[in-house]
């Protein structure tokens, strides 16, 4: 299991302003991903080295926020204050996913910037929603070059991640063992108050950044 993303939800009142503050932290700037019209929401990420990427995501004033599992993920952890919404699993084929879960994935797209239609298929939202230490998985649907982590704008990588809850649940629902259920990137497992994705750790050309 490759590590595709990394999701860091607010609200649109703090939207300008934390992907700002990434970026600073991270010691690059964010580019524009645009709107996902299905799911109600709008993001803008940050290419990293090593084949992933950070999303800062929010809501639109849409119908879709309401509907849809994601608009509905992000919108309940904006309501919280902001913060980790998740963590998502990438898979060259998500057939396999789609029958231990019972029930066929999602299709998501947004139209870049350069008007390029970035398509993907994406299950495990409502798991989420029930218990936010999984994943979701997705399958893209465009050549290798065209997907977001395809150009670093930094040196910066991640290079573990910090997860509360339950390692046997979670490697369960991955079909991963659990003391290594990530290519490429450590996973902790942390004590909280409440499950999720805790923090993600980055390695910097200025040293390491817990976020």
């Amino acid at each position: 299991m490759r590590l595709d993303h990394v999701s860091y939800a607010v609200a649109r009142d703090s939207f300008v302003s934390t992907v700002q503050w990434i970026g600073s932290a991270l010691g690059a700037g964010f580019v524009d991903g645009g709107v996902h019209p299905r799911f109600g929401t709008r993001n803008f990420i940050l290419p990293l080295s090593g084949g992933t990427y950070v999303e800062v995501v929010t809501t639109l004033d849409h119908p879709a926020a309401d509907r849809a599992p994601f608009g509905q993920a992000v919108a309940r952890r904006a309501a919280e204050g902001g913060g980790w919404l998740g963590w998502v699993v990438s898979v060259d084929d998500i057939a396999p996913v789609e029958a231990r879960l019972g029930r066929t994935s999602a299709e998501g797209h947004r139209v870049r910037p350069d008007g390029f239609d970035l398509r993907w298929k994406q299950i495990g939202l409502l798991e989420l929603l029930e218990d936010p230490q999984l994943p979701y998985f997705l399958q893209w649907l465009v050549p290798d070059e065209e997907r977001p982590s395809a150009d670093p704008r930094t040196s910066t990588a991640i290079q573990g991640i910090s997860i509360a809850g339950d390692a046997a649940s979670i490697a369960e629902f991955l079909g991963e063992p659990a003391d290594h259920p990530l290519d490429q990137i450590d996973v902790t497992w942390v004590e909280d108050e409440e499950p999720g994705l805790v923090a993600v750790e980055f390695a910097t050309a200025h040293g390491p950044v817990t976020i």
